[in-house]
């Protein structure tokens, strides 16, 4: 059995202590938000976040980083992605050096448009670096049903290391050594999910859906061969699969987001009234300057981007990207 420390107790964070904890292994939770952790140590539950899963007595909660990572064999971090660095910072002190450190936030960081892995090269050798992600919901994950993850590293045995460590009968896990596909996939999807949201909360079909996720998808694997990803990952679980999840459930705080917009709402209330962190309102910033910079063009996240600033009404974006001039579809 392993010693896991986990970085962030939102509601990810822990669905996934409690796959490992189920497994027999000891771990131990952190987060900044103290009143947060004395609720879950009073209740043996996330209230806040995960309501109504019990927290196995092998979890742990922890009120300092040191006591929660010292001895650990694997450090967590569930973390939003905007908040990595510094999350990644204060807790480098007390992580071992032989741990493994497992990131599972989805997002890429405004102002330096780098990934999340790029944050962490600064602090830890890449070898010792794996992402887990994939379609994923923790209200699902947390109710232990059928649910299949990718984790990614440069490093195949740390990657595989993570695998053994998370398998059970019900959360299945593949390997890839993508981690540019896979981070990319995971960050990128949740702006498509807004958009998704957006056609939804208009009264758009199925049809309109559809049509934005497969063009969404096509805009994703642009950037993302172009910054060196296999294109093969975007048809597997951490592309095409995540956005599938995203897009299309009310447990999908990016999706709930963007129908709140579609119907009328401004970017702050949608955000405020989700309760949540919306990931994608951040990312979609990033990505749209990511593209930029690449330069590679990508009309549905540029919409969406534009949205979230409030300079673009939901209904002259849907005129726009419909009037752009015909293109053959695999152009």
């Amino acid at each position: 059995m392993k010693r896991i420390g986990v970085i962030g107790a939102g509601s990810w964070g822990t669905a996934l202590a409690t796959v490992l904890a189920g497994k027999g292994n000891e771990v131990r939770i952190f987060d900044v938000d103290e009143s947060h952790l004395k609720r879950m140590e009073i209740h043996r539950e996330n209230v806040d976040y995960l309501p109504g899963i019990h927290l196995d007595e092998k979890i742990k909660i922890c009120y300092s980083r040191e006591e929660a990572l010292s001895y650990a064999d694997v450090v967590l971090f569930s973390a939003p992605a905007q908040h990595f660095r510094s999350a990644l910072n204060t807790a480098s002190l007390f992580i071992p050096e032989e741990a493994l450190i497992v990131n599972v936030a989805k997002g890429i960081e405004q102002r330096s448009h780098l990934r999340l892995s790029e944050i962490a090269s600064d602090e830890i050798d890449k070898n010792r670096y794996v992402v887990l992600s994939g379609p994923s919901h923790a209200e699902e994950v947390g109710k232990a049903m059928p649910t299949t993850v990718a984790t990614a590293s440069v490093n195949l045995e740390a990657a595989e290391a993570i695998q053994d460590l998370f398998m059970t009968e019900r959360f299945r896990v593949y390997t890839t050594e993508d981690v540019v596909g896979v981070e990319l996939g995971g960050a990128l999807k949740n702006v498509i999910a807004l958009g998704a949201g957006i056609s939804d909360g208009m009264g758009f079909g199925d049809n309109a859906k559809a049509a934005l996720m497969t063009r969404g998808l096509a805009e994703i694997t642009r950037l993302g061969v172009k910054l060196g990803a296999s294109p093969e990952t975007f048809a597997g679980l951490t592309g095409v699969g995540d956005l599938i999840v995203t897009c299309t459930s009310m447990h999908s705080r990016n999706r709930r987001c963007g129908i709140l917009m579609g119907e009328g709402k401004d970017p702050e209330t949608a955000v405020r009234e989700v309760g949540m962190v919306v990931e994608g309102m951040y990312t979609a910033e990033a990505a749209y300057e990511l593209s930029k910079m690449a330069g590679v063009e990508m009309p549905i996240t540029e919409a969406i981007y534009r949205i979230t600033r409030g300079d673009l009404k939901a209904i002259d974006a849907i005129e726009l990207l419909m009037g752009r001039d015909k293109k053959h579809e695999q152009g």
